[in-house]
């Protein structure tokens, strides 16, 4: 499947999502791309949206990340490796990776500021519905995933107009309810299923997510 825009994607994942309108949750976008399909989901569910940032940590000449650090400051080792593999990667590598943690802690700390930090109070007893542009290998996901078992939300809901095979087996395992337009066999990078490629920056999903908050609070209030 292939779509026009992210915006395109994110109106036909809230016509799935529409039993969820008005009710007690919360959209949380993966990252910036995500944000665009999130927003249209959060504008027509009457939700607020908020962002969960993460920074893949990758070990000299791999091509899969070994883990993510999020802006939430949890630590996620990925599982395609066994846990021997990650034992000896992790006494290999201490030293780089300490470093590289550090550095995508500034880094996330820079882009995002006080504005990208999470609030567990809004997610608390809530239906969260995590949004993605495309789940090549479900890892974000897992990430996430992994910070909201830490709160105590009612349910998991992963939303995502494309995933591979791989990551809806991982999501099966990580959320109580999957919304996925399409599963892609031989998934290609995500900008390939979409036409327009514009991706906001931090500053602009930033106003985004504000700009969905006061509109729909302008909505029930009318």
């Amino acid at each position: 499947m292939y779509f026009r825009s992210r915006a395109e994607a994110g109106r036909q994942l809230a016509d799935r999502l529409d039993k969820y309108k008005a009710q007690n949750i919360v959209v949380l976008a993966l990252d910036e791309s995500s944000a665009i399909v999130a927003s249209q989901v959060a504008m027509r569910l009457h939700a607020n949206l908020l962002l969960y940032v993460v920074k893949n940590i990758y070990l000299p000449g791999e091509t899969e990340a070994l883990a993510a650090l999020s802006s939430t400051g949890t630590y996620t080792t990925n599982d395609y490796f066994s846990g021997g593999e990650l034992e000896d990667l992790s006494t290999e590598y201490h030293n780089y990776i300490d470093q590289k943690r550090m550095e995508a802690n500034h880094e996330l700390h820079m882009v995002l500021g006080q504005d990208g930090e999470i609030d567990k109070k809004l997610l608390r007893h809530r239906v969260v519905i995590v949004v993605s542009d495309g789940l090549s290998s479900g890892f974000s996901f897992q990430a996430c995933a992994n910070f909201l078992k830490t709160v105590s939300i009612k349910k998991v809901v992963a939303a995502t107009p494309l995933a591979s095979v791989p990551a809806i087996d991982k999501l099966h395992l990580l959320s109580d309810e999957i919304c996925c337009l399409s599963v892609v066999p031989n998934y290609m990078h995500t900008n390939h299923y979409y036409d327009d490629n514009t991706v906001p920056n931090m500053d602009q999903v930033l106003k985004i997510m504000r700009n969905i908050t006061l509109n729909w609070e302008r909505a029930k209030q009318k």
